[in-house]
Order: C-alpha cells, then sequence, then structure tokens
C-alpha cells in the first residue's frame, strides 16, 4: 500500500466507527386501544402498518402518554383501573387506583397528577402517578367523560354527559369552582396551545361549543351539516387542533365523516369521508397527518393535514376507541 493512502483509509475508518455508534432512529409510533379485544394495536408511522399488539385490561379507551414519552396510562375501563405500560417493554408495570368505570383522563403538566372521570361514580379522581395515592375525588355532574387539563396547569375540565356541563377544577385546591351549560351529551374537551379557549362536542346535541377560558363563557357553537347523512347520526366526539391554530378537526360518530373547522374564523371547511362510527383524533408528531379511529369498522383512517384528504385506512382490532402519537 502507498504511504499516500493511509490518510484516506484511516478517515474512512474513523467515519465507519462513528457511525457504528450513532444511536438507531426510532420511527414513531401510534397506540390504539381496542375495546372488544383487551389489547392495543401498535402502528408503524413510518410504514403505516401494525407491528404488533399489546395485552390491557377490560375494555381498555382512554389513552395517555407520560410527558417524555417512555410510559402509557390506560383507561382499563371495566377492570376499573389504569394500567401503566412501559412502553420500552411493552408490559404493565403498576396499576393505579381509578375509581368506577374510567373512561377518559388527562395528565397535568408536572407529570405526575392524573384527573379521572368516574363515568358511574359522577366523580373525578385525582392520582398522583408517582405515589399512586388518590389526591382528591371531587363530585361532579352525572356520567362525567371528557376530561383536559390547561397548557398552564391552572384548570382542569370535565364534562357531563348528563347534566351537560363543563366543569371547572381549580387544580391548586382541587375544588371545582364553577361550570358551564353546553349542548346536550359533551363527550370530549380540548385546550387550545395557549390555553385561552376550551373546545367541547356534544354528541346528541350534535355541536361544538368553544368556550373563552376567562370568562368560561361560550363564544361560538359550531353546527354541522353533511350532504345525504341524517342530522340524528351527526355526532361530535374527539376533538385534535392544530398547534399553529389553523384548523380544528371533529370526529362525527356514526355520521362517519371527520370535520375540518378554521379554528379561527370557526367556520366549517369541509367533511372527510372516514370508516364507520368514528371516535378519536391524534396528530403525527409533525402534525402532517391525523389519525382517526373508527370503531364500527375496526380500522385507522389516515388523513394528510396539508391537502385534507383521507389517504389511507389501517386495519387493527375490534372497536378501536383511542388512540395516542409518540414524540
Amino acid at each position: 500500500m502507498l504511504p499516500s493512502a493511509l490518510p484516506r483509509l484511516l478517515a474512512v475508518s474513523l467515519l465507519g466507527a462513528a457511525l457504528c455508534q450513532t444511536p438507531p432512529a426510532f420511527a414513531a409510533k401510534a397506540y390504539v386501544s381496542n375495546e372488544k379485544d383487551n389489547n392495543l394495536s401498535v402502528i408503524d408511522l413510518d410504514s403505516m402498518t401494525v407491528t404488533g399488539t399489546l395485552p390491557t385490561g377490560k375494555r381498555p379507551r382512554g389513552l395517555v402518554l407520560s410527558h417524555d414519552g417512555k410510559l402509557l396510562y390506560i383507561c382499563a375501563s371495566d377492570s376499573d383501573t389504569v394500567q401503566v405500560m412501559d412502553l420500552a417493554s411493552g408490559k404493565i408495570v403498576k396499576q393505579l387506583p381509578s375509581g368506577a368505570d374510567p373512561e377518559q383522563f388527562a395528565l397535568h403538566p408536572n407529570d405526575r397528577w392524573l384527573y379521572i372521570s368516574n363515568e358511574d361514580d359522577a366523580l373525578v379522581t385525582v392520582v398522583d402517578t408517582q405515589t399512586a395515592k388518590v389526591l382528591g375525588q371531587i363530585n361532579v355532574g352525572v356520567e362525567p367523560e371528557g376530561m383536559a387539563v390547561s397548557p398552564d396547569g391552572k384548570w382542569a375540565v370535565n364534562t357531563s354527559e348528563t347534566t351537560n356541563m363543563l366543569h371547572w377544577i381549580d387544580t391548586a385546591t382541587q375544588t371545582l369552582v364553577d361550570s358551564t351549560l353546553v349542548d346536550q351529551r359533551p363527550r370530549h374537551v380540548e385546550f387550545n396551545k395557549d390555553g385561552s379557549q376550551v373546545w367541547a362536542s356534544a354528541e346528541i346535541g350534535g355541536t361544538v361549543s368553544v368556550v373563552d377560558v376567562a370568562s368560561r363563557k361560550i363564544l361560538k357553537t359550531l353546527r354541522f351539516a353533511i350532504k345525504g347523512v341524517h342530522p340524528d347520526k351527526i355526532q361530535p366526539v374527539g376533538v385534535a387542533l392544530t398547534r399553529d391554530g389553523k384548523y380544528a378537526f371533529v370526529a362525527l360518530g356514526p355520521a362517519n365523516h371527520v370535520a375540518v373547522v378554521d379554528a379561527k374564523t370557526f367556520e366549517v371547511l369541509d367533511y372527510l369521508l372516514v370508516g364507520r362510527r368514528v371516535w378519536h383524533l391524534a396528530f403525527t408528531p409533525d402534525e402532517k397527518q391525523l389519525l382517526a379511529t373508527n370503531g364500527v369498522s375496526g380500522d385507522v383512517s389516515v388523513i394528510d393535514v396539508d391537502s385534507l384528504k383521507v389517504t389511507r385506512s389501517i386495519k387493527v382490532g375490534r372497536y378501536p376507541w383511542g388512540v395516542v402519537v409518540t414524540p
């Protein structure tokens, strides 16, 4: 070998060694709760295919990630518990006291306080996820379901399906301080990014209320009409808001469509046909795609956010309900 070739050979060898030491890139994943199968479907977001299933307790519904994306909290409704799954191993590592029939919940920005709606007991249970201790139980309206915590951590908001109200919980004192009357059977509640608004879907009312957080008054009531779909089938449930404040997406249940709303003007821009009985929604980390769970058809629809088109359907388990996406 010529001496002049040695420096080049050494450089190539060092580069190869450096590449070998670089940690592998892991694709983001989506986790979908399948009510009837008592498991989660795992979707690889690069290939948009199901790569596995993970067993859970009975009737998994609500899903929430820890802020570092390492733990997944699962409402195992018919097991009356919140399960904690370590995503690295795919194993349940802890059970949290949840009260009866947990359905939806929300994690405080401190990454510890979990606010859980207990549908059968008209309560919100607050659990410390690190100590597994109940910090409080707050009386709310009949059949509580939707749950959200404001970005600043000041408010926890719960919906009661039969009382038709949003309940405002002061997280500093863990007490109910106010209620806002909305339309019939509110199912889901979502804060916008800056925490100035709450969007609450009303399943039987067929509307979404946009509520001003400062005054706790309704700013706008959104109504939906789809050509060829009976109004009774338009039953809003899940809501997802883009970080830039441009769009709101609303899952319309047995109408089998997702509504696209201009989040600034509140104009309904379009209706996207998805699977049967669309429940909940989650964005991919870059918000380029939106996943929608379709309970009756047992699949997940993928929506391209730029083009506002449904691009594919991914078959999952029986009665998919909740969905979360890892960072």
